[in-house]
């Protein structure tokens, strides 16, 4: 049986034996995680169409508030406690958030309160989850490791985020937005044992080692998981700062966000007009996770990893920007919802297959504090900033007048700023990772 797999394996992904455990036990994690942010993150949608698209902007600004209000918080954790506990707690703070908001929103559908604290809490936390678990794999795999084994990893996340908007499509009918909570509240708690098991894998490490001896994995994995990484809080911001290879890294993370912001409103907007029940909304919501993470996993087990190893990182961080020049053209000239849904999933098709697992392999050759810290501010505060910022730009805007048209020629101009920015990030770290092979 194992060989069969293993055959089957070898089709999409080399993973030899050392690494094996700890590979499939990362891959089911990664499902937990994004099948349970995946599976609830269409009620947030729903939530937003409640709250209407003012209400909405304002909450992306509480929401950068918060996401910058967490670095010092996470800072200070991650120096003071080891990750064997820390991780795991993380999850399980999530669980048991969803619990509570389902309670509440079983109670009353339309708290406002409830409604705005899910919005913010699941939008930080979707970032800070996932920037975590790659974190703590950064630690765990080298530079070479990375792209051979990241695309397959991200994999396991995409089948969660498969499988979690499909259960959710099919049984918000019945269970409301409460049951799909309190399922994604299931699916963090499985995430919970999969994280401790992980790290028993770095506690066994004479014999699942996943880096082998000579590339020092022994002591630095093994210990990392047992320590804080000690210093100052603030840090990250210090490091990224400091830095213009990581301030290039932040700069691309903006014209994610751009890109992203530009086309939520416009799709919160066709939605409402659409749909009049909040299920019906959920269901949409929910279906377009579905096809983009169908499109994913696929791209993941087939392309991300061959074309990191043969073609290069900078591949993987272009391609998704040059689409999406055409892709806001486009939108400009048409402008109805059958395009910006297609835009919609390509752009998150995009994220996800390519993008994030390129993004990933940039941290890869950097310190455990500045793969903590530093990369927990670009990936959070960073993040939610930038859409804030976006979101109240696209307001004024179309305040004073702004057609949705001319709002996505910007969104193709940022687009071309975007697609240089990550061929120089994405050159700078294949030049290093070849200088760094023997002649």
């Amino acid at each position: 049986m194992t060989q069969t797999l293993d055959h089957f394996l070898a089709r999409f992904v080399r993973i030899e034996a050392r690494e094996r455990r700890a590979v499939f036990t990362a891959f089911a994690l990664m499902f937990c995680v994004l099948g349970g942010y995946f599976s609830v993150r269409p009620v947030r949608e729903t939530f937003g169409t409640i709250m209407g698209d003012t209400e909405t902007a304002k909450v992306w600004t509480a929401t950068a508030i918060a996401a910058i209000a967490i670095v010092p918080i996470y800072g200070w954790l991650v120096g003071r406690f080891a990750r064997q506990v820390l991780l795991p707690a993380i999850y399980s703070v999530v669980a048991v958030g969803l619990m509570v908001v389902a309670a509440v929103t079983y109670a009353d559908p339309e708290n406002y309160w409830n409604l705005r604290f899910y919005y913010v809490g699941i939008s930080v936390c979707n970032l800070l989850l996932v920037s975590v678990f790659w974190s703590f794999l950064l630690e765990l795999f080298t530079s070479e490791q990375t792209k051979r084994l990241f695309g397959f990893i991200a994999a396991g996340g995409t089948t969660g985020a498969l499988v979690g908007p499909f259960i959710t499509e099919r049984s918000v009918e019945y269970i409301g937005n409460s049951g799909v909570l309190l399922f994604g509240a299931t699916l963090f708690i499985g995430a919970v044992f999969l994280q401790r098991a992980l790290l028993r894998v770095i506690d066994g490490f004479g014999t699942t080692a996943v880096q082998s001896s000579k590339d020092g994995g022994r002591t630095a994995a093994q210990g990392a998981a047992k320590r804080g990484t000690g210093g100052n809080p603030f840090a990250g911001i210090l490091i990224v700062l400091r830095s213009p290879y990581l301030l290039g890294i932040a700069l691309f993370v903006f014209f994610i966000s751009t890109a992203n912001t530009l086309l939520y409103f416009e799709q919160q907007r066709l939605v409402t007009d659409m749909f009049e029940s909040r299920e019906a909304r959920t269901q949409m919501f929910a279906r377009i996770d579905f096809i983009v993470q169908s499109l994913t996993v696929l791209s993941q087990l087939f392309l991300t990893g061959y074309i990191a190893k043969r073609i290069g990182v900078a591949a993987l961080l272009t391609v998704v920007p040059v689409l999406m020049i055409g892709a806001f053209l486009l939108l400009a000239y048409s402008g109805v919802f059958l395009v910006l849904a297609g835009a919609m999933i390509l752009r998150r098709w995009g994220e996800y297959a390519f993008i994030r697992p390129g993004r990933e392999m940039l941290w890869s050759r950097l310190d455990t504090e500045t793969k903590y810290k530093a990369k927990n501010f670009v990936d959070v505060p960073v993040y939610r900033f930038s859409d804030a910022v976006v979101a109240r730009l696209q307001d004024a805007l179309k305040a004073g007048g702004t057609s949705a048209g001319d709002v996505a020629l910007m969104g193709a101009a940022a687009a071309v700023l975007w697609a240089i920015n990550g061929f120089l990030l994405g050159r700078a770290h294949d030049k290093a990772d070849k200088a760094d092979k023997p002649a």
